[in-house]
């Protein structure tokens, strides 16, 4: 997205750099930074949203596999306890 980003800026002061109207040119560099500080901040926040995510998954993975370790704990007891019986 950053490629994108500059390539739009570079072509929009290339485009700007062929007009005699600064005026224009100055509209068109200040659009196409707002435009790529745009798409910068989408990205970090789509970055930030996966990252959360994961963790988030792996936090849950973690839950889940320590819920099935107390379980499996449990049928060990058990299996012990009917095993001396035996």
């Amino acid at each position: 997205m950053k490629k994108v980003a500059v390539t739009v800026a570079v072509i929009a002061l290339g485009l700007a750099a062929c007009n005699k109207n600064n005026a224009d040119n100055s509209a068109a560099n200040e659009t196409a930074v707002e435009n790529a500080a745009a798409t910068d901040t989408n990205v970090a926040a789509e970055n930030a949203t996966a990252a959360a995510d994961s963790a988030l998954n792996a936090a849950g993975n973690a839950v889940e596999n320590a819920g099935e370790a107390v379980d499996n704990a449990q049928d060990a007891v058990a299996n012990s306890a009917e095993n001396a019986t035996h």
